[in-house]
C-alpha cells in the first residue's frame, strides 16, 4: 500500500440547532500514514467524536473529501462505503458495546463471518487474537463475566479481527481505573505497532497521549499539531 491510510482534505461538518448553525469541522486537513499512532486531545464538545465518525465513514462531511488508502469516498455509494469500512477500519469506544449474549470468542468471530470469512477460519483467528491479548482463558466467558479491562481488550480484538488498516478509538480507556487504563492502552499500542496499524485515539489522558507518535487537537474546527 502506497500513500496515507487516512487523508482529510478541506473537510467541513456542521449541525443545525434551531436557527443556529454549529460549525464543528471547518476546512480541516489531516494525514495519517501506516503504522502511526496519533492522540487526539481536545475538550468535551470540541468535535472529537464527529471527527472520528467522519474519518470512519459513519458520517458524510458537508464539504471536502475523506480518502482511505488514497480512495476518495465522497463519490462512493452507501454500500461501497460500508464494505470499505468493514474491512479497512476498526472502531473502539469508551463503552465496549459487546453483545452480552455471546462469549468473548463469539464477539470476535462475528464481524469476520459478516465480512465473509469461513466460520472455522474466523473462530481460529478469534482464538489467536484473544491469546495474543492474554484472554485465551476467558474466551468462553460472556461480557458480564469479564472485568472492565477484559471487556475492553475483547472490544479491541473485535475491532482488529478483520485486519483493518486504520483503528479509530474514542476514549477507549475513559471508563477504566488508571491502572487498568494503562494496561489496556499498552495492549492497544502493542497491537498497533506490531501490525503496522494506523491508530487515531481520542483521549483526555495526557500521560498516555505522550506515548504516541503524534498529538493533535481541534481548534476552531481545524486539526492542529501540538507538542
Amino acid at each position: 500500500m502506497n500513500g496515507p491510510v487516512l487523508e482529510l482534505n478541506r473537510v467541513s461538518r456542521h449541525y443545525r440547532e434551531g436557527d443556529a448553525r454549529l460549525d464543528i469541522l471547518v476546512n480541516a486537513g489531516f494525514v495519517m500514514e501506516a503504522g502511526q499512532t496519533v492522540a487526539l486531545i481536545a475538550p468535551s464538545g470540541a468535535g472529537k467524536s464527529t471527527l472520528l465518525h467522519v474519518a470512519g465513514l459513519l458520517e458524510l462531511p458537508d464539504e471536502g473529501e475523506v480518502k482511505i488508502n488514497n480512495a476518495p469516498t465522497s463519490t462512493m455509494s452507501d454500500d461501497e462505503r460500508t464494505r470499505l469500512r468493514r474491512v479497512t477500519i476498526g472502531f473502539v469506544y469508551q463503552f465496549h458495546h459487546l453483545l452480552p449474549e455471546f462469549t468473548a470468542l463469539e464477539n470476535v468471530t462475528l464481524p469476520q463471518i459478516i465480512a465473509g470469512l469461513d466460520r472455522r477460519v474466523a473462530v481460529e483467528r478469534a482464538g489467536q487474537l484473544l491469546e495474543y491479548l492474554h484472554l485465551g482463558a476467558r474466551a468462553g466467558h460472556r461480557p458480564g463475566e469479564l472485568s472492565g479491562g477484559e471487556q475492553q481488550r475483547v472490544a479491541i480484538a473485535r475491532a482488529v479481527a478483520n485486519g483493518p488498516d486504520l483503528l479509530l478509538a474514542d476514549e477507549p480507556t475513559g471508563n477504566l481505573d488508571p491502572r487498568t487504563a494503562e494496561h489496556v492502552f499498552d495492549t492497544l499500542m502493542r497491537l498497533a505497532r506490531g501490525s503496522g496499524l494506523a491508530a487515531l485515539v481520542a483521549t483526555h489522558n495526557i500521560d498516555l497521549a505522550k506515548q504516541m507518535d503524534r498529538r493533535v487537537t481541534l481548534r476552531d474546527g481545524q486539526l492542529v499539531e501540538i507538542d
